[in-house]
């Protein structure tokens, strides 16, 4: 999904992908390769915020899992998309602990440009971000806020399925994206609800 996908689109997209879910849990091979085409790109931008240049690596041995363990799913696409990030994130972690380090905030590469909108009241606020201006930004926001963003707009998850793959409670991960978003949209000198700019990209830099 595109930066400013309508949510009828969104919707067409997860029932897509939940139809391709049922077919692939009764063996189509087929399916799940559309399984994985809709699902990877998010997951992969999502580990890379976590574990960098290790993301591929940890996302195939997501999928391992995610392919042994589908029959056990129960859900639609939506469901599949927190499911399948909870997997991510729990190998990632599993990384983690074994580099005994945190992630690193230098690991963000992505282009959010590229990624679903959250329809956030500060989703203007990603429309101008070069990818290089886009890795200033999110190096900047704390762990939790750059976490929240990444799943809400790279996987594209809402709040309480966000916040099942982080072990928190809805409220808190909606304030963390809410903040980070925020963060952004004022680093960009864009003000206000409607995410009116106040200045031009090109006047921040």
């Amino acid at each position: 999904m595109g930066q400013g996908e309508r949510p009828d689109r969104a919707q067409a997209r997860d029932a897509e992908l939940g139809a391709a879910v049922a077919r692939a849990q009764e063996g189509d091979e087929t399916a799940f390769a559309v399984v994985y085409r809709i699902v990877q790109p998010g997951l992969l931008g999502y580990l890379r915020g976590l574990v960098g240049q290790d993301a591929e690596d940890v996302a195939s041995e997501a999928w391992l899992e995610i392919a042994r363990d589908l029959g056990r799913f129960r859900g639609d696409g939506a469901g599949f998309r927190g499911w399948s990030a909870t997997i991510a994130r729990h190998r990632a972690l599993d990384l983690l602990r074994r580099r005994r380090t945190r992630p690193s905030a230098a690991a963000f590469e992505l282009d959010l440009t590229e990624v679903p909108d959250p329809h956030n009241t500060h989703d203007q606020a990603l429309e101008t971000l070069s990818t290089e201006y886009a890795l200033q930004l999110v190096r900047s926001l704390p762990r939790d806020q750059a976490e929240a963003v990444l799943l809400r707009i790279v996987i594209g998850l809402d709040g309480p399925a966000a916040a099942r793959v982080l072990g928190k409670r809805p409220g808190a991960v909606r304030t963390a994206a809410h903040r980070g978003l925020k963060g952004l949209a004022r680093r960009l000198g864009v003000t206000g609800v409607t995410g009116e700019r106040s200045r031009t990209l090109r006047q921040s830099k």
